[in-house]
């Protein structure tokens, strides 16, 4: 099931991106009363072509892990950062090919989407967050802390939100 995100706010999100070099725009997913949401970086190619989140080769990888502990899709919340897939542009000079790579988002990119993310946390209320990559977990917690050194570690942490008056997360 999905969340009916407020019309102000996808706005707000469309009018901050234009002129990205950002494709479509991806919602977040799942159990509107799950006690965990997974948060990751943002769509790839994949995930925009068939609306759902996680749907690539990392998605199979996390249905699996999730069957694993006794849960599917249908338990969860799933979402990302940025609800846009940031793409690259690259011309081959041998061949004259265009290729649009995905990329990591830019600063400026998570933080035009961060109201909705909030918004979504908000909504859902989850018990647990699990944040997949730097990406999440720097919005939420800020960017001291590397995924490399808190893998699978849980921590009691109060996270950052984007506050609309100062343009900060606080």
């Amino acid at each position: 099931m999905d969340l009916k995100y407020p019309p102000h706010l996808t706005r707000a999100v469309q009018h901050k991106t234009e002129g990205f070099q950002l494709e479509g725009q991806l919602r977040g997913q799942g159990n509107p009363n799950a006690c965990l949401m997974l948060i990751g970086e943002a769509p790839g190619r994949t995930e925009i072509e068939s609306h759902v989140p996680f749907s690539g080769k990392a998605g199979e990888q996390l249905t699996t892990a999730l069957h694993q502990i006794g849960l599917g899709r249908e338990d969860i919340y799933i979402t990302s950062a940025v609800r846009s897939r940031p793409y690259a542009i690259k011309k081959n000079k041998r061949n004259s090919t265009i290729t649009f790579p995905n990329r990591p988002p830019l600063q400026k990119e998570i933080h035009a989407h961060a109201p909705l993310l909030d918004w979504e946390i908000e909504q859902i209320q989850p018990a647990i967050i699990a944040t997949l990559g730097n990406t999440a977990l720097h919005r939420l917690m800020g960017t001291s802390l590397q995924i490399s050194k808190h893998h699978g570690r849980a921590r009691g942490h109060e996270i950052l939100r984007f506050n609309p008056k100062t343009n900060t997360y606080k």
